[in-house]
């Protein structure tokens, strides 16, 4: 459905609606014929919701689509992924307030580790403290580049942004990463005629950082993804009528957040932290985007059991955020990371829906095997998540006479 036509349906309301994302929630048992992560974790808060909710499976992007992050979540908050299309670079420069320009072109890089042929042997390079990332930034902040501005800053843990600033720059460019162990990284490719110079400026950085970057371990090598330029977007005030506002640790959450519009809160350093940034800011804003980014790292890092517990924790503070009274929950991952599969994966994301307004379907457990049979469907699209919870607040109207 078209932005422009749920705005022409959205009426006043004092309602509260909050959109609760454990990243990577979706997985896969352990072994043939077990449990998932999220079927397998005690959840007595989230099953009660699910009890009295309704229940499904969304697809971010399309059947067989692996979601990036960033697509994944735009998706969540209504905006078409195909259409509103951003690289990495520019939600990782919003999530540490770095303000971009119409002349920028920003990346996400990362730190990692090569050996001795200049093959990847970690892509994260064993997670480094954010505080060597910043040293090594610093490092490389004053490579010199023909024509241009050149700013490397520090995100978190192995992450940081490059951020090229000058007449003419194009973010038509291809990625470095190879996505897997065992390769090298790839020099950067114009993939459009004028896109040429800017090529030729990052794989000249990216050869002077190689070379400063030699004398560390593990942090030896980086590379680069998501080149793009910042966007010109409706916020979610301008389509919902919401003030919106994010609570997120991680920067790039925290970016894609702040591209549509929403106020971007102080998230501490646990999820404790963030329900009590919840719980004094609720009168302050109609929605609340809350991120749970832990459920996706331990995904990522194959450890099961951990991802579980992960799973377990946010059911335990969910009482905090159940006592505040919000009048639609959605409760959901932007994609799924399975354990088995240390990866995002095309696995439809379990997703529960919750307010007083709900005919429950029968679903006593929040866990995927038991949402393929909830009322919201087993392939529903993820941006029809956030009209059916502002319908669900009393926050749209009907369509037509």
């Amino acid at each position: 459905m078209e932005l422009s036509t749920i705005s022409e349906l959205v009426i006043p309301s004092d309602t509260k609606v909050v959109l609760l994302v454990m990243d990577g929630l979706g997985g896969l048992p352990a072994e043939s014929g077990g449990l998932t992560e999220l079927e397998t974790a005690r959840t007595p808060n989230l099953d009660r919701l699910a009890d009295e909710g309704i229940c499904g499976l969304h697809v971010p992007i399309g059947p067989g689509i692996a979601p990036g992050s960033g697509p994944a979540h735009l998706a969540l908050f209504g905006y078409d992924p195909l259409r509103y299309q951003i690289g990495r670079g520019v939600l990782e420069a919003g999530g540490i307030d770095f303000a971009l320009t119409s002349r920028d072109v920003a990346a996400r890089g990362n730190f990692c580790t090569v050996d001795a042929q200049g093959l990847i042997s970690d892509r994260r390079a064993g997670r480094i403290p954010t505080e060597i990332c910043a040293e090594l930034t610093r490092e490389l902040s004053d490579i010199a580049l023909p024509g241009v501005e050149l700013f490397v800053r520090p995100v978190k843990e192995y992450r940081f942004v490059l951020v090229l600033r000058g007449e003419g720059l194009s973010d038509a460019l291809s990625e470095t990463d190879p996505q897997r162990v065992g390769a090298a990284p790839l020099p950067v490719r114009a993939l459009a005629p004028d896109a040429e110079r800017t090529a030729a400026l990052v794989n000249q950085f990216v050869a002077e950082a190689a070379q400063r970057l030699a004398k560390h371990h593990p942090a030896n090598m980086l590379t680069l993804r998501g080149f793009s330029k910042k966007p010109d977007w409706p916020s979610m005030q301008d389509v919902f009528g919401l003030r919106t506002a994010a609570i997120a640790i991680y920067p790039m959450y925290r970016g894609v957040s702040r591209l549509v519009g929403m106020e971007v809160l102080s998230g501490g350093t646990t999820f404790a932290d963030e329900i009590d940034t919840l719980v004094a800011r609720w009168n302050d804003f109609d929605f609340f985007f809350i991120h749970y980014k832990w459920t996706d790292s331990r995904g990522e890092d194959g450890d099961f059991a951990a991802k579980v517990k992960c799973i377990e924790e946010v059911d335990a503070l969910l009482p905090r955020l159940l006592a505040l009274h919000p009048d639609s929950i959605i409760v959901t991952g932007d994609h799924s990371t399975p354990a088995a599969m240390k990866a995002h994966s095309w696995h439809p994301v379990p997703a529960l829906l919750w307010s007083n307004r709900c005919r429950p379907d029968g679903v006593r457990a929040f866990g995927e095997r038991a949402c393929l049979t909830g009322a919201l469907g087993p392939r529903i699209e993820t941006t029809a998540l956030m009209p059916l919870a502002l319908a669900n607040a009393g926050r749209l109207t009907k369509y037509g006479a």
